[in-house]
């Protein structure tokens, strides 16, 4: 197979290059240890303490002067983040060899790329290798050691076990290897002795080298007659119960650590560099050292900390990816402690429990819970994955029915760990990997003729591997497994193996007979519900918090159009613990979302993935063999329940008639006496909570307890206030976990306050099983009563169907949350707690909502009482005896005059437009007095205040000019069909007479504007696309990723067909008329490394400008932006959640995003504490209007400043909130050509009114005395808090860590950009590319380029597609004159942007991205002819990996074989053969044309607006793996598209010889009529229309 040391000596050879001459710097730090040696002056060096995954023990380790103990910081350590690289190799044969050892090292080494490192580039994220046990090497070990021979194998165990740093030298080593003899002696365990494990820490940097562990070895052996599944169960609990009791003794994450402790295998790993790992174990560079497997991990972390035990493998498997429901699985599986009880361990059962930890990373939770099921219960590993990651199999209708029935069978027992995974694993029986079930995570792998396998996440892993030796290339695909038998020597497919487990059980029948659906209950109970009284019913909505507004602008859509309404120009209203109106507990918590670290979902496109299904009630004992028992329970289709299905629940019992327990039901009364107090109130939730726990339990004479409880507020009224439903559902939710009682019954919620989404998705994120809005339904009944749903639809509607309307749009927008954080089932979701609490007092959430984020406090109980206090009395009013009561309207989305108040008021925009039209000062002051007093109401910066010494202020002539501060002033990105061509011109303009920064928005850019002052600095490339090409990206000074938009993150956008003009479609390259779709993520973006290599991609396609990642405020943000950091991003804008948009629906408006305030704050202390503070820029933005706000968003720690709704409103914005309807009345936000004849905005306006706020920011600095901005960033002790004004709420508000200075947590560290990014530019092969091409650069003359190329060699190209843009703009080169050649394995983004004239040819295979942005050049990839004359079948096997051609405007690409998931993903114009994609083919393609010779996989076309496809279907599988919401299916119909078709085969037989399309031309008029078009409507309407239009002009 291959030359193993040569391979390994060769392929390391680059990335080990920086270690040569790092260890020539090293010697202050080398130790180089072997056997029992270990010199005592290095040890004693070392942290005199342990090092704890811990803010307190970080904040120590850089030396930081804060005392957490007194001060609170916004960083917070448990919202560190990882992604990685993961491989796997085995021989079949379970032959170990050294080779096995060789190759995973130089697998290792070649995914560095996929891990991270902080500032010292020897000091990794960390690194390391599972083998299978070496068992000739500890033959000899155990020999040298202790003098004795080794049992055979399975009859001892080796451990590799970290003990703190420095332990060697105090007793505390001692300690622990006493506990674990004594534990293994009681266990029937023989202890044979420790083995030192030699290692060479010459090469480490200073962060691992100061928290390096001593790692030994323990040898043991059975000393009793047993098996080794016996063994291995006493190995499990010896370790258990070590980690428990040094735990106890040292404190969690003490530094001890237990690698492994099996028969099976061994992991050596730590926080080490992918190429240090074989280095620094010196084990694995003995010959003797040989396995038959391995698992290798490469971790990139969003810290730079040091964290040994976090590094992979772990015991039992190695991830990729982010599990999204971390907190849910972690409460359902503490909770599962009280009904979990294992048949093999009996009593011991305790020992292994509980089997989370918040101490560990989700991979570690995983890791520990898939330990548990493996080896305390009779599942066997693949069928403890299966149930951990289910793929799809909710209406998937390619899935066998015994694999639905086992996939619904086992959600009764546990919820998905959903999220972006590639997950390997191994018990040494097995072998294997799996994918999530929507593909988020790349893995290839190979089988080669002498029976090894070798899966990672990218080919090339190899390089000295040949083709001529592979007899497989292929892709894991998503949801499923690939797994290695090692019993039966082969390699099992998926089918296979989940058909056999789903066969052992017969779970078809135990569902058909013991699951309870409770809509067919329902149905059969014929319950009614209960009547409605209109005459009380605007009190009752006053009551639960209703307005006017909320039942016109929410409500009344939903129930009429069954889905969200939108709105526009973001949400500037006040965060509800500044509001002095009352507000609900839900407005408190906005949703998280995810950004780089994982994706989010589409959930309209890949609604396949998701799922509302949920069975609800007692659970079964997850470690007990599986039995009809485990499915008793109750099947809630859709969580928000209807009327009639909540009075079944209700009145009814479901007995059941197998003679199971059947459900039933009780109710628990949530409101408590008026004028009772928070006493009161608080008493209400002892009451129901122990009300609850009761109630479950059962009487104590025996009988049985309820299967569910309803929480209902249907008492409340004049004498009854009711709690919270959310506080209430919280509280019981979290007192059932704490006393492990939640898994024995269902949460109902019977409310009156759920109304919206946001309503919904808190109460669900909180452990609610189901609810019903009783309010809601009643509200909608009576404006259909009262003609207001006619008067709107212009339709009569009856009660019944806008209840189902209304069901149907809350559960499209639940869908839309959950998928914002990349969760796929509402299983999951339920009880994940994906919020943060902004404003909301720890009393509350510690009571109620257990393990929320909280940061700055806020409202307590008492002033939670208050409000509930003010709801009762707008509906009961003490003083008034009218009966015919008004619904509240409180203004909470539009401004009203006495309502919520709102950042943008009328007074403030007109004198705004004074100031910029008529360059006032007069005018600007006064409009900067209202903002800034509206800020004291509406915003966290309001509440601060500057500390000015007057004896420090300087001169205001001694300030920096005006001039200098608006260079660092930017416009939002606003894109060219958001706005009209005439506003984002003037803002283009205005900022370069300034010198500042316009963004394009994600619309693309007229090239015409590239060479005058219309050209906006700022390219931004979001997830569509839309209008990135190289000359695009050639001509920017910054490349800005959008990951997330302030007003609606997580979500993607969409332009309705009549806002795409024909203008705006040609920047686009798109199709006049014809909707265009902006994805939730970017397609190549579902991690953070993933991040990296588009930051290193568009480096490489503008080399000389910088590449801006866009993130939003969230909790956590600043972890992420570490990360981004890590990853090379040069600047960092932090956006606040109150920024505008053109349209969003008001769920993530109002409910989703942080204010920029605590985003910046956060990334500047995380940054700082990192020390990569001065490596970036830091941006902020997000309703920034006075040079006040410049001024703290400054202090805060940003160096540049983002303005959008300001300018908009100078350029004649009037807020009207119509922007998404196209008919904005000032010709802003429209392309109706009369609108925009309306525009009277002028550059001149725009800079009137920067330059005015650059003045008060010179008044600001003066008075502070610093003379230039630079001086002033990140100085947070000049900002203090502004008590005047506050009150009953906002007077518990605590800002003390945003005002943390950062300097003091790491004083080393820079705090603001003085140094640049190393992007590796000058290692790239394109400068050799370069260099031999330089005559058809200068004269077009024809060249031919040979070479070889690796996996290594990423982004190849695309500096070549830079000098020919550069050059010859977007016309590039003619064809062919560039002619690249290559041999081997292609890294990724292969070709990005790849410019007209170019053609690369790629004789081997290709990675993920390949074609990506595709602008006009030529790409091919095909096996060598050798290979396929030795038999291999290149359309059987997988060439290129995952979303190649995404985002391509033009240019072609010929693959002959298979291509990887999401292929052609928002193509918008160029041609693609290939045969054989995987799922979401063609998602969001715009133009161009398609030809798959092969099959498709899943979801084919979803949001596919436009081009063609061609889908050779000879056996009619295709139209049920085509998604058709917006194409149909024709035929090959004419003869001249027939012929196009054939040329285009013709085209790719002669780019790749490929067999596949030479058959099918010499066969055409056949194979021709088995071809299936997929055709868009709305792109056949457009093209039909075009064409009679040129009929009728001819």
């Amino acid at each position: 197979m291959l030359s193993s040391r040569a391979l390994t000596r060769q392929g390391l050879r680059v990335n080990r290059r920086f270690l040569a001459r790092r260890s020539q710097t090293s010697v202050a730090h080398k130790s180089f240890r072997r056997a029992a040696s270990r010199p005592l002056g290095n040890s004693l060096k070392r942290l005199p303490s342990v090092l704890p995954y811990s803010t307190e023990q970080i904040l120590k380790s850089r030396d930081s002067k804060i005392d957490l103990s007194k001060q609170r910081i916004l960083y917070d350590a448990k919202d560190e983040k990882d992604n990685c690289g993961v491989g796997l190799i085995a021989n079949l044969k379970s032959k170990p060899s050294r080779h096995v050892v060789d190759v995973a090292d130089e697998m290792l080494v070649r995914m560095s790329h996929r891990g991270g490192c902080g500032c010292d580039p020897a000091s990794g994220d960390g690194a390391g290798m599972l083998f299978g046990m070496p068992d000739s090497f500890m033959r000899l070990k155990a020999k040298e050691n202790f003098g004795v021979d080794l049992p055979e194998m399975g009859k001892y165990a080796v451990a590799n076990i970290f003990f703190p740093p420095a332990s060697d030298t105090r007793s505390i080593m001692g300690d622990c290897k006493a506990i674990v003899t004594r534990l293994a002696k009681e266990r029937g365990v023989n202890v044979l002795g420790w083995r030192p494990v030699p290692v060479d820490n010459s090469m480490l940097g200073k962060e691992p080298l100061n928290s390096e562990p001593i790692t030994e070895q323990l040898f043991v052996t059975m000393d009793k007659a047993q098996d080794q599944r016996a063994f291995e169960q006493d190995l499990l609990l010896v370790r258990k119960m070590a980690e428990t009791e040094v735990q106890e003794m040292l404190g969690p994450e003490s530094g001890f650590y237990v690698n492994s402790l099996t028969t099976t295998h061994i992991t050596y790993k730590g926080q080490l560099t992918p190429e240090q790992v074989s280095q620094y174990y010196l084990d694995l560079q003995d010959p003797d050292f040989l396995s038959h497997l391995a698992l290798v991990h490469s971790r990139f972390s969003t810290n730079t900390f040091p964290s040994w035990e976090r590094a992979q493998p772990i015991r039992m498997m190695c991830h990729n990816g982010e599990i999204n429901t971390l907190r849910g699985n972690k409460n359902w599986m503490y909770s599962r402690g009280g009904i979990m009880e294992s048949p093999e361990f009996g009593d011991d059962t305790t020992h292994l429990l509980p089997a989370t930890s918040d101490n560990m990373s989700d991979s570690g939770n995983f890791d520990s819970v898939l330990e548990l099921m493996t080896k305390a219960s009779s599942r066997s590993l693949p069928e403890a994955v299966m149930m951990m990651i289910p793929e799809a199999w909710q209406d998937n209708d390619n899935l066998s029915e015994a694999k639905k029935a086992f996939y619904e069978f086992n959600s009764c027992v546990m919820e998905p760990w959903d999220g972006p995974a590639m997950v390997a694993f191994t018990d040494s029986r097995y072998i294997g990997a799996t994918l999530d079930r929507n593909g988020l995570r790349p893995s290839r792998y190979y089988v080669t003729k002498d029976d090894h396998v070798v899966l990672s996440s990218e080919i090339g892993v190899c390089p000295e591997l040949p083709d001529s030796e592979v007899t497989i290339k292929h892709r894991l695909e998503p949801g499923k497994m690939f797994l290695v038998d090692f019993e039966t020597q082969r390699i099992v497919p998926d089918d296979e193996i989940k058909e056999q487990i789903a066969a052992l059980k017969p779970y078809g029948d135990w569902i058909e007979n013991h699951m309870i659906d409770l809509e067919k209950w329902t149905a059969a109970s014929g319950t009614a519900r209960e009547p409605m009284d209109f005459a009380v019913t605007n009190r009752k909505l006053n009551l639960f918090g209703y307005s006017s507004e909320k039942l016109e602008m929410l409500l009344l859509p939903m129930a009429v159009g069954g889905k969200e309404p939108l709105g526009s120009m973001g949400n500037d209203a006040a965060l509800a613990v500044l509001s002095e109106h009352p507000r609900q507990v839900n407005d408190y918590f906005k949703q998280l979302f995810a950004q780089v670290t994982n994706p989010p979902i589409d959930p309209i496109r890949e609604e396949i993935v998701m799922s509302l299904v949920c069975p609800v009630g007692p659970e079964g004992n997850l470690l007990d063999d599986p039995n009809e028992t485990h499915c008793q329970r109750l099947v809630v289709k859709s969580p928000v329940l209807s009327l009639e299905e909540m009075a079944t629940l209700k009145n009814d019992e479901f007995k059941a008639t197998t003679g199971g327990p059947g459900f039933k039901t009780t109710v628990i009364d949530t409101t408590f006496p008026v004028d009772a107090g928070v006493d009161g109130m608080l008493a209400a939730l002892e009451r129901i909570c122990d009300q609850a726990a009761e109630a479950i339990q059962g009487p104590a004479h025996g009988k049985k307890g309820v299967q569910g409880i309803i929480l209902s507020d249907k008492f409340a009224g004049p004498d009854r206030m009711a709690l919270p439903s959310l506080v209430a559902v919280g509280a019981v939710h979290h007192h059932l976990i704490g006393t492990k009682q939640r898994p024995k019954a269902a949460i109902f919620a019977e409310v009156g306050d759920c109304k919206e989404v946001h309503d919904f998705a808190t109460i669900f994120g909180y452990g609610c099983d189901g609810v019903c809005p009783y309010m809601a339904y009643e509200a909608m009944c009576k404006m259909n009563a009262d003609g207001m749903v006619e008067a709107t639809a212009k339709r009569e509607f009856t009660d019944d169907e806008l209840m189902t309307n209304y069901r149907k749009a809350a559960a499209k927008g639940l869908l839309k949350v959950m998928s914002k954080m990349g969760i796929s089932t509402l299983q999951s979701y339920k009880g994940a707690q994906v919020f943060e609490a902004v404003g909301l007092a720890e009393e509350v959430v510690d009571r109620c909502f257990t393990g929320t984020t909280t940061r700055i406090q806020g409202t307590d109980f008492e002033a939670l009482y208050r409000d509930m206090e003010r709801f009762h009395d707008d509906a009961f009013p003490r003083h008034s005896q009218e009966d015919d009561i008004l619904v509240r309207s409180d203004g909470q989305f539009h401004w009203r005059d006495g309502g919520e108040a709102h950042l943008n008021t009328p007074g403030g925009m007109v004198n705004l437009q004074v100031a910029a039209r008529t360059n006032s000062r007069d005018a600007y002051r006064e409009f900067s007095r209202i903002t800034n007093e509206q800020n004291q109401k509406v915003t966290l910066r309001g509440q601060l205040k500057f500390q000015f010494d007057p004896s420090k202020g300087i001169p205001l002539e001694e300030v920096e000019p005006v001039s200098e501060i608006v260079r660092r002033f930017a416009t939002g990105a606003m894109s060219l069909g958001s706005i009209s061509q005439e506003a984002h011109e003037t803002l283009a303009v205005a900022m370069n007479q300034i010198g500042g920064r316009s963004n394009t928005g994600e619309g693309g850019e007229d090239p015409l504007r590239f060479k005058d002052n219309r050209r906006s600095s700022i390219k931004q490339v979001a997830s569509g696309r839309f209008g990135v090409t190289s000359e695009y990206l050639a001509n920017s000074d910054q490349i800005q990723i959008k990951m997330a938009q302030g007003a609606k993150p997580g979500e993607g956008g969409e332009l309705p067909g009549f806002k795409v003009s024909q203008y705006i479609a040609k920047n686009r390259h798109t199709t006049p008329g014809v909707g265009l779709i902006s994805p939730p993520p970017h397609h190549d973006i579902y991690s953070i490394e993933d991040l990296a290599q588009l930051i290193h991609d568009l480096k490489n396609a503008q080399p000389h400008g910088e590449v801006s990642t866009k993130l939003v405020s969230e909790v956590g943000v600043g972890v992420v932006a570490a990360g981004v950091a890590k990853a090379f991003s040069d600047h960092i804008l932090v956006s606040g959640h109150d920024g505008g948009t053109g349209a969003a629906a008001w769920t993530g408006v109002k409910g989703c995003g942080l204010p920029w305030e605590l985003g910046l704050a956060e990334t500047q202390q995380t940054l700082v504490l990192n020390g990569l503070r001065d490596r970036i820029k830091l941006q902020t933005d997000g309703q920034l209007k006075t040079g006040r706000d410049v001024a703290i968003a400054c202090l805060l720690g940003a160096e540049e400043y983002g303005f959008a709704t300001a300018p908009l409103i100078t350029m004649g914005c009037i807020m009207m909130r119509k922007c998404h309807l196209n008919t904005c009345p000032v010709g802003i936000a429209t392309q109706d050509e009369e609108l925009r004849k309306k525009f009277t905005g002028q550059p001149e306006h725009v800079v009137n009114y920067l330059f005015f706020v650059a003045e008060e920011v010179r008044e600001i600095m003066a008075k502070l005395g610093y003379r230039t901005m630079e001086e002033m960033i990140g100085q947070t002790q000049h900002l203090e808090v502004n008590r005047k004004g506050q009150h009953y709420k906002s007077r518990g508000l605590d800002l003390s860590p945003l005002l943390t200075p950062a300097q003091e947590l790491n004083p080393s560290a820079g705090i603001f950009n003085t140094t640049g990014q190393d992007h590796g530019l000058d290692k790239k092969i394109d400068n050799s590319l370069i260099v031999r091409a330089k005559d058809a650069l200068e004269n077009k003359t024809p060249v031919v380029i040979e070479d070889v190329v690796n996996n290594l060699d990423r982004t190849l190209g695309t500096m070549l597609s830079y000098e020919v843009s550069k050059r010859h703009g977007g016309e590039g080169l003619p064809d062919d004159t560039i002619t690249v050649n290559l041999k081997g394995h292609a890294g990724q983004s292969f070709g990005f942007t790849l410019a007209k004239g170019i053609t690369m040819n790629v004789e081997g295979d290709a990675n993920d991205y390949t074609g990506k942005g595709l602008s006009g050049g030529k790409i091919s990839v095909a096996p060598s002819p050798e290979v396929i004359k030795d038999g291999f079948k290149p359309e059987d096997h997988v060439v290129v990996g995952n979303v190649c051609l995404y985002g391509a405007t033009s240019g072609k690409a010929f693959f002959s074989g298979k291509a990887g998931e999401r292929f052609c993903v928002r193509n918008s114009g160029a041609l693609a053969v290939v045969e054989g994609v995987g799922d979401h083919g063609c998602e969001y393609m715009t133009g161009g044309v398609m030809v798959c010779l092969g099959e498709t996989g899943r979801n084919f076309a979803a949001g596919m607006s436009g081009g063609i496809a061609y889908i050779y279907d000879p056996d009619n599988k295709f139209p049920t793996r085509c998604n058709m919401g917006l194409v149909g299916l024709e035929t090959i119909d004419t003869e001249a598209e027939k012929q196009e078709v054939f040329e285009y085969i013709q085209e790719h037989v002669a780019a790749t010889r490929s067999g596949v399309g030479q058959e099918m031309l010499e066969n055409w008029d056949e194979r021709s009529k088995q071809f299936v078009k997929v055709f868009p409507h709305d792109y056949k309407r457009v093209l039909e229309e075009r064409s009679k239009a040129m009929e009728e002009a001819a």
